[in-house]
């Protein structure tokens, strides 16, 4: 009877013995399908973190174009102003001339 009586126990040890493995193993399996997934997830954020980086070049280079095109556009109404004081002139001096 008390062999009967640690066989079951012992039975018993050996079935919580095996469900604490099952349990072991499906915990290590979802880390390991959870370490996958961080790791996809920081590459992407890697990922966007240079695009986003390269986006901010791209924005300083077309500022730095904006502002040399404000320079030269400033530049050129210098000029045409220049160039309509002379025109009026010379339509003046030709007036003046006729008369």
């Amino acid at each position: 009877m008390i062999v009967a009586g640690v066989e079951v126990k012992i039975s018993r040890l050996e079935s919580i013995v095996e469900q604490i493995g099952e349990a072991v193993l499906a915990t290590t399996e979802t880390i390991e399908r959870l370490a996958e997934r961080v790791d996809t997830l920081s590459t992407q954020v890697e990922e966007q973190g240079r695009q986003v980086q390269q986006q901010g070049y791209q924005i300083l280079a077309l500022c730095d174009a904006v502002q040399t095109l404000s320079e030269t556009q400033d530049d050129s109404l210098a000029r045409l102003t220049q160039l309509t004081q002379t025109l009026d002139r010379i339509t003046r001096l030709i007036a003046d001339s006729d008369d």
